[in-house]
């Protein structure tokens, strides 16, 4: 009898100690999953300068590719495409602001790639971003009307699927450098150019504008007059402004041959006399195009956080913005 008590104290001590074994191997197991995520997380880079971009974290390579308009090409369909770019972990069931941008080039040439800093930087900060490609005169042989036409296109198709992209039709900015630019306001105020067969129902109207360098006004004396002059009061953003118009940020050099800073200050007083809010920032000593990351990654920077901030403002974006504000040189 005692021999038997004793084995199963000895049982009973047993399965505690292995008990307890694994109670410990599971509370160490804990703690190096704990000191993993710490790591990774810390490891994770809280505040990127002007160098970083384009590399790690700060990526140029776009998420995605969806097209979005099939267009007819010397007999042929071609396809136009929109390259996108999206926050870390998003989810199609998010409601993310989105920004959508139309590369600069005249009309004449150009590529989406031009805008994948930006789109890159908004996307780290938690909206969705899009570059739009589309016909360009080089390679289409079309007019300024075809441009408009697709940026109309491009921001109707996107409104329209905006829960595939877990974006909020309601907070959908449009922006844009030079020709960008234009079609960004074109698509704001100039409805003359609708392609046949899309769902007119949906609105192609942005809710905000980033506008680098705009050319909105085609009128006798303004940009490219004599490329649209038959039809450049339908064309010219800045003679199409309606009530209330979209909030806008314009971006611009005080020595842009093309876009005198008189023409941005008579457009500014005009969005403002339709009831619109517009902030003008005028770059001292700067050139057309200035903000362009092969001309200047600290222009970039600077005109990123601009653009940022004003996005703040709106409720797009929230928190800091991610980027160190180069010193500025004396």
């Amino acid at each position: 009898m005692l021999q038997y008590q004793m084995k199963s104290r000895v049982k009973v001590a047993a399965v505690r100690a292995e008990n307890s074994s694994n109670l410990i191997a599971s509370l160490l197991l804990a703690v190096a999953l704990l000191l993993m995520c710490f790591v990774t997380q810390s490891s994770a880079k809280e505040m990127f300068t002007g160098a970083d971009i384009g590399n790690g974290e700060y990526s140029l390579k776009p998420d995605a590719t969806q097209v979005y308009k099939t267009v007819m090409h010397e007999g042929k369909p071609v396809e136009l495409r929109i390259q996108t770019f999206y926050p870390k972990g998003h989810q199609p069931s998010d409601k993310r602001a989105a920004a959508v941008f139309y590369h600069g080039g005249g009309w004449h040439s150009g590529t989406p790639d031009q805008f994948y800093p930006q789109c890159r930087h908004l996307a780290l900060r938690g909206m969705v971003t899009f570059s739009v490609e589309y016909r360009t005169i080089k390679r289409f042989k079309n007019s300024p009307k075809e441009c408009v036409k697709d940026g109309i296109s491009a921001m109707r198709w996107l409104r329209k699927n905006a829960a595939q992209f877990g974006v909020d039709p309601e907070r959908m900015a449009a922006g844009g450098g030079s020709a960008g630019g234009h079609i960004a306001s074109a698509v704001a105020f100039c409805d003359a150019f609708q392609e046949d067969g899309e769902d007119q129902s949906v609105s192609p109207v942005p809710n905000a504008l980033l506008l680098y360098n705009p050319v909105f006004d085609n009128g006798p004396g303004g940009f490219a007059h004599g490329m649209v002059k038959d039809y450049w009061e339908d064309i010219s953003p800045a003679h199409n402004i309606g009530e209330n118009p979209p909030p806008t940020i314009i971006i611009s050099g005080s020595k842009d041959a093309l876009l005198p800073v008189s023409i941005l200050e008579r457009y500014t007083a005009k969005m403002k006399e339709f009831g619109g809010r517009c902030e003008l920032k005028v770059y001292q000593d700067r050139e057309h195009g200035f903000f362009n990351i092969w001309l200047s990654r600290d222009d970039l920077v600077r005109t990123t956080l601009d653009v940022d901030a004003f996005l703040v403002s709106l409720g797009y974006l929230e928190g800091p913005a991610l980027l160190e504000k180069p010193v500025e040189k004396k």
